[in-house]
């Protein structure tokens, strides 16, 4: 599984950090997410896709 976060979308909500925090990071400058590996990694998939699923701009895409 393949995880991308479109960076025009995003709007700094931090929920995908607070749900997957060992899957998306943060920017230091205006708080926008990405992730910290485009392949998710097995024992990580589902907290990444309720991260996708909660995301308030629809900035997270999954590509199985």
């Amino acid at each position: 599984m393949k995880v991308r976060v479109d960076s025009e979308r995003c709007q700094g909500h931090t929920l995908c950090a607070m749900i997957a925090p060992d899957s998306f990071e943060l920017s230091d400058i205006d708080g926008t997410s990405s992730p910290i590996n485009e392949v998710v990694p097995a024992d990580q998939e589902d907290a990444v896709r309720e991260a996708a699923h909660s995301c308030p701009e629809q900035a997270i895409s999954i590509e199985e």
